[in-house]
């Protein structure tokens, strides 16, 4: 086990409460146990536990986040999975794109359709922070495969990517909303986030 997943684990554990572990298990209908962390304390103990364990190259990153996710005992340990992957100290998804758009562009398409969840929730949000410079056929390309898919993170990533475009071009957002009755209400509800 990675010393960031085990720091990691050690903190959750601190930090869990028993009794709101069995509400939020209840309420999710999950098999798998919670420890019972508040979202905004989940959020504090990764932010410390990544910044004490830096990982150096993307194959550690990715082998820590992927650690992190199949060997989880507990649901927040999955969460954490997430937050790894957007961490600020390994957003590399976007920068190289923006560097190198031309083959960056053919590998964003390509995830957009593989069966793993994670490489088609990063081409969505690839450009989030890209601003002007959004390449919307990209963007609407990249949602496409998963527009109607049913997965959370999905769902989430799509109104993220969105909103995030909003605060640019709200008159675009609004025009792809209604021009994809399919989007789901999640999608749909963060996309509007921004437009008054």
């Amino acid at each position: 086990m990675s010393a960031l997943a085990t720091a990691l684990r050690k903190e959750l554990r601190a930090h869990a409460d028993p009794k709101r572990a069995a509400g939020a298990q209840a309420y999710m209908k999950s098999a798998m146990p919670y420890y019972g962390l508040y979202a905004t304390t989940l959020r504090a103990v990764c932010k410390q536990v990544f910044v004490a364990h830096p990982l150096a190259t993307f194959a550690a990153w990715q082998a820590v986040a992927l650690e992190l996710w199949i060997k989880a005992r507990f649901r927040e340990e999955r969460y954490a999975a997430i937050e790894l992957t957007g961490h600020r100290l390994y957003r590399r998804v976007g920068p190289i794109l923006a560097a190198h758009p031309r083959p960056m562009k053919k590998t964003m398409l390509a995830w957009s359709r593989c069966d793993d969840l994670w490489k088609r929730r990063s081409s969505i949000i690839a450009q989030v922070a890209f601003k002007d410079d959004t390449d919307t056929a990209l963007l609407e390309a990249c949602i496409a495969p998963s527009i109607e898919r049913p997965e959370f993170w999905l769902r989430k990533a799509i109104g993220w990517a969105l909103r995030a475009y909003a605060w640019r071009e709200p008159k675009w957002v609004v025009r792809y909303v209604k021009a994809h009755p399919q989007l789901s209400g999640l999608s749909r509800r963060e996309a509007l986030k921004n437009v008054g």
